[in-house]
């Protein structure tokens, strides 16, 4: 049990809610759907955390491979705000790589069985969804795209956890899509890649430092990066309003606008 403890909170528990809170709105929405399953649904969004758990612990063994992750505490040494470091779990020497490796396999093992007992009820489309996820989570920080190395880890994210991770847990409790998904799944999709971003705004100095390739100092320019916070958050908003008005969402998505004053709050401090 203390193994199990010290996996799931160097697994980064704490960023779940980016996961969870898009798995159940789509299981939410399929349960509107002829052919819901709850049972099939909430494996899906079991299948979600626990993929999701394995892709930070994958992140962290692909970081640790190329730069040992101590940079930051370098950078918190010359008085740079950096964020906290990553993998103090093998920099202390309480885990070791081989440890690392079996941990991630093991949340992916069971991802896998549970996309397999969704798969002999949803055929062969979950494990198009499932391969494609995996590949995309394995790419953000592993050879050989190592797409974060290049600016593009925030799209990636946005991709994943919207459009990809909502599709295929709504599929999975209900068999198949919906417009009203992608008009949903997008803006979700934005609003999670904007937390990456945010931090990678605020990041921006010790990243530049050393040598970190998100896409605030791929744009190099902070009135760029304000420019398209600016446009995430909007446009977030905009995709929620269009379904509205094209007759996909039902108006009461129009409650999320109640969120509006927060997003204006976040670009005014950034």
């Amino acid at each position: 049990m203390e193994t199990i403890r010290f996996w799931l909170k160097n697994s980064r528990m704490t960023a779940l809610p980016q996961s969870l809170l898009p798995a159940i709105l789509a299981f939410c929405m399929a349960s509107q759907k002829d052919g819901f399953s709850i049972t099939l649904g909430l494996l899906a969004v079991l299948g979600v955390i626990t993929g999701h758990l394995g892709m930070n612990l994958f992140d962290d063994y692909f970081d640790y491979k190329v730069k040992k992750t101590d940079f930051r505490s370098q950078m918190q040494h010359k008085g740079m705000r950096a964020r906290i470091s990553k993998c103090t779990y093998l920099t202390s020497g309480d885990a070791t790589l081989k440890q690392l490796i079996i941990a991630c396999c093991t949340f992916g093992a069971v991802a896998l069985v549970i996309g397999f007992i969704i798969y002999l009820y949803r055929g062969n489309m979950v494990i198009l969804l499932a391969a494609l996820t995996a590949i995309l989570g394995i790419s953000y920080s592993g050879a050989p795209l190592r797409l974060s190395y290049h600016g593009l880890g925030e799209i990636l994210i946005g991709i994943m956890f919207g459009p990809m991770l909502m599709s295929g847990v709504f599929f999975s409790a209900c068999g198949t899509f919906d417009w009203s998904v992608l008009f949903i799944s997008v803006p979700v999709g934005l609003l999670v890649a904007n937390i990456v971003y945010t931090h990678a705004i605020m990041d921006y100095e010790p990243d530049k430092e050393v040598g970190k390739m998100t896409f605030a100092v791929l744009l190099k320019d902070k009135k760029r990066m304000l420019y398209c916070l600016f446009l995430l958050l909007t446009t977030a908003f905009i995709f929620v309003i269009s379904g509205v008005i094209g007759g996909y969402l039902s108006p009461y998505y129009l409650l999320s606008l109640m969120t509006l004053p927060m997003a204006i709050s976040l670009f005014y401090l950034m």
